[in-house]
């Protein structure tokens, strides 16, 4: 697994825990007047390690307390790079590759608009976020259009994945319908022939 830190251009690439999963620290220019940052330029991306090519942005809103995920897209796997425009939200990948040694393992980082951080996340992935703030602004770069036909999905809370969710003790975090119902990682592994790596 390849640990190094690569700063190309504005971008600063941090490998994580699990291979191919990166936080990306943008530089900022700021004044008395705001600021100007670039926010994606392919050849510092592809010199980052990370070779795209996105063809589809979405834009999200949502009020504090509200979990998206976990999220995936069955036949038609995406790539993300997430970022948080307005407030602050804790996101999350759960790797779903079945040959990954990190099979089942998560991994979590903060994005806000204070700290322009992005977070990229390859294909074969679940994905979700919490928002921490009273208000927070999501978009993301895809590198697949999306295929309402083909969605996935995994319980936010099991057990066997253990995410550690920044909650406030007793507090049960707003989820959509479909979010509620999503399987438990055992299930989605036998359903696949397989077992849990841990």
């Amino acid at each position: 697994m390849n640990n190094t830190v690569i700063t190309a251009g504005n971008f600063t690439f941090t490998p994580t825990s699990i291979e191919g999963v990166t936080i990306v620290d943008v530089r900022s220019f700021g004044d008395d007047r705001g600021y100007f940052m670039e926010t994606y330029k392919r050849p510092d991306f592809v010199a980052g390690g990370i070779d795209c090519e996105f063809v589809q942005d979405n834009q999200s809103a949502s009020t504090r307390g509200v979990l998206r995920g976990l999220h995936f897209q069955i036949e038609h796997p995406q790539s993300k790079l997430v970022r948080v425009v307005e407030g602050e939200v804790f996101d999350v990948a759960v790797d779903l590759r079945p040959d990954s040694p990190t099979l089942g393992q998560w991994e979590g980082v903060l994005l806000s608009a204070e700290n322009h951080r992005q977070f990229f996340i390859p294909r074969g992935f679940a994905h979700g976020f919490l928002v921490l703030s009273e208000r927070a602004v999501f978009c993301y770069k895809c590198d697949d259009v999306y295929h309402p036909n083909d969605e996935g999905g995994l319980m936010w809370n099991d057990p066997a994945i253990g995410i550690e969710w920044p909650l406030e003790s007793g507090i049960v975090p707003q989820l959509s319908e479909k979010d509620g119902e999503h399987p438990a990682f055992e299930a989605w592994l036998a359903e696949r022939g397989l077992s849990n790596p841990r």
